[in-house]
């Protein structure tokens, strides 16, 4: 069940590129403007870098939130999967994995590309691709939490920012204290270490909040 609904949501995902790529452009957009509206100043860029990697990545992964359970709620989906008798915690895991899969990968893909802006060497390059890699499902199964609690309301995605908002901030604190320790020479371990141990707990105790929430939303 687990491998089909997210062999399921990859396949609709497909089906709606348009707003997939419209994450990724988002994200190139605004990592780019930095660059431009600063200017040319190496140190000033590489100063910045981090935040500004990590904000635009933030920010284009709640642009899809909405799109995690969204659909299936429209059409009626959601409901048969959460009456099914597979345990909620495992659909609520399989629509994250899509969800990262789908939004968050090519972010992580395209983030390196975009570092070269700022004059980001090697060593800081591979510390933005593992930061991110785990930091941005911690945005993921955060999110589901917020878009569960948002499900059929008006200004959904405005709730969904002012839910979620306060829980990003420690990933993002702890994403760019990693790239900026690698910039300044000191060692990122810490950082990652405490991005994995987020990672870990956020996996652990989010989806089960998520299907209290998905079941709220049905009923």
């Amino acid at each position: 069940m687990f491998s089909w609904l997210v062999w399921r949501d990859l396949i609709l995902a497909w089906r709606r590129r348009a707003d997939v790529l419209a994450t990724v452009f988002f994200f190139i957009i605004v990592t780019s403007l930095f660059p431009l509206g600063i200017g040319p100043e190496r140190e000033t860029l590489k100063t910045i870098a981090p935040g500004v990697v990590w904000v635009a990545a933030l920010l284009a992964s709640m642009l899809s939130l909405g799109r995690i359970f969204g659909n299936d709620y429209q059409d009626g989906t959601l409901e048969q999967l959460v009456l099914t008798p597979q345990p909620t915690y495992l659909v609520v895991l399989a629509k994250v994995l899509a969800h990262w899969i789908v939004s968050e990968l090519p972010l992580v893909v395209i983030a390196p590309v975009l570092g070269l802006q700022f004059g980001l060497s090697e060593n800081s390059l591979v510390i933005v691709i593992a930061s991110l890699l785990l930091g941005t499902p911690v945005l993921s199964v955060i999110g589901s939490i917020g878009a569960a609690l948002t499900l059929g309301l008006r200004a959904a995605n405005v709730l969904v920012a002012l839910l979620v908002l306060p829980l990003y901030i420690p990933v993002l604190i702890f994403g760019s204290g990693a790239v900026q320790a690698s910039l300044t020479g000191a060692s990122p371990q810490a950082w990652l270490l405490l991005l994995a141990a987020t990672l870990v707990v956020s996996l652990v105790f989010a989806p089960w909040a998520t299907s209290a929430a998905l079941k709220i939303s049905v009923e």
